[in-house]
């Protein structure tokens, strides 16, 4: 749908774009959305009822779990406005504020779920390689400290991003390539130099994803240097056994992130409906696919949603009867 220029308009506004050229077929692109945040939303909300009702999940690990499904959570609603109303309502108009409220939101809980992560391999690396000391070191008033601090880490951070898109004048265009607004792509529309953005961009990926990782990464060869030293190798697999379903958090966060990096970096002769793919994947994704994980591997979390789908099962047949 072709914009009609207005200058008061575009000074206040920007414009979404959905999938360019399948407008017609918006109704339908909007099922499988609707269904990925629908699983999102219900596997989340699952994942944190389990932990909040079951006494016996009151313990470190699942206390970031916990962090990690309401950080997913908090993501998948930051974009569901804006998505499916330009699925539904062809709703591609957005105020400024708005957009750069919502731009603050999906990339301070996207490092927030760095720091969950790295604080998920903390705890793995204090269970394998200190295991008698586990109960002390990480007590439920530490873990709410480690989840606030990175909570503060990332909005800190992420702040002066609206406000240094805020000086610019954006005389190009007001058109965004995505559904939802963010950083990269709204600086791209200044008339001025963008060369502060650039620099503070990469010095927040840096010192959150970059360092997040590299810890990620020493905490694993810290626990494999361990588990390497066990004598049993029954032992061995056990303790790796309890890594599995973080690895697959990490996996699922990183590779989607360096992804849609090099995609925007490198990828500028690609079809433009790759670069939305690979944004979509990265923001979809790892919401959706966690709880999953989560509950496939992890035996207590399995067990106790299937106790749960057992009463509800057995509460509908008691009214029946």
């Amino acid at each position: 749908m072709a914009i009609p220029y207005n200058s008061s308009l575009q000074k206040a506004t920007f414009f979404l774009t959905g999938f360019h050229g399948l407008e017609d077929l918006h109704g339908w692109i909007s099922i499988p959305f609707c269904s990925i945040y629908l699983t999102v939303i219900v596997g989340n909300l699952t994942i944190l009822h389990v932990i909040r009702t079951d006494a016996t999940l009151h313990e470190p690990m699942y206390y970031f779990l916990a962090m990690l499904a309401l950080t997913d959570l908090g993501l998948c609603l930051s974009t569901l406005p804006t998505v499916l109303g330009i699925f539904w309502f062809d709703a591609r108009e957005i105020g400024i504020p708005a957009c750069f409220t919502q731009l603050f939101f999906i990339h301070t809980l996207s490092l927030v779920e760095s720091s969950v992560l790295l604080s998920m391999s903390i705890d793995r690396y204090v269970a394998i390689c200190n295991p008698l000391r586990y109960s002390t070191i990480l007590t439920p008033a530490r873990i709410v400290k480690m989840g606030l601090s990175s909570l503060l880490r990332s909005a800190l951070l992420i702040l002066p991003l609206p406000f240094l898109l805020k000086r610019f004048h954006y005389c190009r265009s007001h058109v965004l390539a995505h559904a939802y607004c963010l950083h990269l792509e709204i600086m791209k529309l200044a008339c001025s130099s963008i060369i502060v953005n650039h620099i503070y961009g990469l010095f927040v990926v840096a010192c959150t994803v970059g360092v997040d990782s590299l810890l990620i990464f020493l905490s694993y060869a810290l626990i494999l240097r361990t588990v390497l030293s066990i004598a049993s190798r029954q032992e061995r697999l056990r303790a790796l056994n309890t890594c599995v379903s973080h690895i697959c958090a990490v996996l699922l966060f990183y590779i989607p992130m360096i992804g849609l990096s090099l995609v925007h970096r490198f990828g500028e002769h690609l079809p433009r409906i790759v670069h939305l793919l690979m944004s979509y994947v990265y923001l979809l994704v790892p919401p959706l696919m966690n709880p999953i994980v989560y509950s496939i591997k992890t035996k207590q979390i399995r067990q106790r949603i299937a106790k749960k789908f057992e009463f509800v099962k057995m509460l509908k047949c008691f009214r029946q009867n």
